[in-house]
């Protein structure tokens, strides 16, 4: 069985694109509500699932105002493809000075086809900002980063979303996940994937134990149905935060490997754990007998930059 899976326009650590098929095959089949989503990240987990309705919301304002850029129509494949051409031609000239004046014109003004700009020309995929709210990634020394085959895919990725959005009904929002949660009915399912707990510290407001218990007992007492993303134990350690808080859930376990660290050895495979409320059960092939296969919306859509 291949799962074709399609790849959202923001990159980041810990993207959800191999995961989305397992995620999908235990939705409820009789969902019927809104799609929540407290912490959308890249949008990679909607997109693919494309429910007629859904809320994405994220604390980092940067991920949500390019979404609503694209939903808006300020943001469009031929703009997107004219801005990187532009860009990627000065940075291929000036190398990497370029890409530090966009650094800093992005975290003074704040545009959104900056973000993408620095965030697909960062080092390692990574978003990442400082406490004064900075994006802080260093360049990823690729001078050539945007060939014509690049912005031509980025530019895909960006009509297969625009796409998605205008047929579906999709809202963004820039909100605590607190929030997110108290707006929710009982009829939806809400989409959880938080930072993962004493592994990964870079979100955009910080993550810790006050904010992992404060989501347990928000989704504990949510009257819908919730999934949660977490991880469950690598070669190392195991998530404590498993056995004393989710383990009073239901959770479905596999294993994934995340292409994730600066350096080859620390890039290790982890569980993965997926938390729910209610009896979950993957309707999704095991894992040996799976094909992931992460196409670019032009394989999708046949759509063209």
């Amino acid at each position: 069985m291949i799962t074709k899976v399609g790849v959202p326009p923001i990159k980041s650590q810990g993207i959800k694109t191999k995961l989305v098929p397992w995620i999908q095959s235990i939705v409820p089949s009789d969902f019927n509500g809104t799609w929540i989503e407290p912490f959308m990240g890249t949008g990679a987990v909607a997109f693919n699932i494309a429910p007629r309705r859904a809320i994405l919301c994220d604390t980092n304002p940067h991920l949500v105002n390019f979404y609503a850029g694209i939903a808006s129509g300020q943001i469009t494949p031929e703009v997107v493809k004219e801005f990187l051409t532009r860009e990627g031609e000065v940075l291929l000239s000036k190398g990497e000075d370029h890409y530090y004046f966009v650094r800093d014109r992005f975290n003074s003004e704040h545009s959104p086809l900056d973000f993408l700009f620095i965030n697909r020309a960062g080092f390692n995929g990574m978003i990442r900002f400082n406490r004064k709210g900075g994006f802080n990634i260093p360049f990823c020394r690729k001078p050539q980063r945007f060939a014509q085959a690049y912005i031509t895919k980025i530019t895909n990725q960006v009509s297969w979303v625009s796409k998605l959005i205008k047929a579906k009904e999709f809202t963004f929002k820039c909100q605590d996940f607190n929030k997110t949660i108290e707006e929710a009915s009982s009829a939806d399912v809400i989409y959880c994937d938080p930072p993962y707990i004493d592994r990964h510290v870079d979100y955009y407001n910080g993550w810790d134990d006050s904010h992992e218990r404060e989501l347990f007992n928000k989704l504990s007492s949510f009257s819908g149905r919730f999934i949660l993303s977490t991880w469950h134990h690598n070669d190392y350690r195991e998530n404590e935060y498993v056995k004393s808080l989710w383990s009073e859930h239901s959770v479905l376990t596999r294993e994934h490997f995340y292409h994730v660290g600066g350096k080859e050895e620390n890039r290790n495979p982890v569980i993965e754990a997926l938390v729910t409320n209610f009896n979950a059960v993957s309707t999704e092939r095991k894992e040996s007998q799976t094909q992931y296969m992460l196409l670019e919306p032009a394989a999708i859509y046949g759509t063209t930059a």
